[in-house]
């Protein structure tokens, strides 16, 4: 796990990749989960039957699935110390590559593409990808914006 402690060395990781997440595995239940909480209960995501002579040939994850995994699968590669507040504020683009089948594994690879100094604090982009085991192509590509507030 990284720690970026301070302005300076946020600052300093611009261009650097922080590290990689360990694998986490998608299960079934994750995704009836994730369908519930949303309501995108398309049968790709939550037919196990239906989705085996479909397309993919199993049930897969919700692309918002694989979004949301960012969060929990970034806080084992990275962390801004100190108390000041982080924003999400926004998403400059997300591109999802390939399917995640039930009962894949991804893992999470974060790089910091820019920062900038703000007002109130600093602006951090960071690339997300996220890896399928044994994928030729990453699930999910995403760019997000953070706000680094000073109090």
């Amino acid at each position: 796990m990284r720690i970026l402690n301070d302005r300076d060395e946020i600052a300093a990781a611009a261009g650097t990749e922080l590290g990689v997440s360990p694998w986490t595995e998608i299960h079934q239940d994750r995704i009836d989960m994730f369908a519930d909480a949303t309501g995108d209960r398309q049968w790709i995501h939550v037919d196990p039957e239906r989705a085996a002579e479909g397309p993919f040939g199993a049930t897969i994850a919700h692309g918002y699935l694989t979004l949301s995994l960012l969060p929990f699968l970034g806080a084992s590669v990275f962390a801004f110390a100190g108390d000041r507040a982080r924003v999400n504020y926004g998403l400059n683009r997300v591109r999802f590559m390939a399917p995640v089948l039930v009962n894949s594994k991804v893992r999470l690879r974060v790089e910091v593409l820019e920062v900038q100094n703000i007002e109130k604090g600093q602006q951090v982009t960071l690339q997300h990808t996220v890896e399928i085991e044994g994928g030729a192509k990453p699930a999910c590509i995403a760019e997000t914006v953070t706000l680094l507030m000073d109090a």
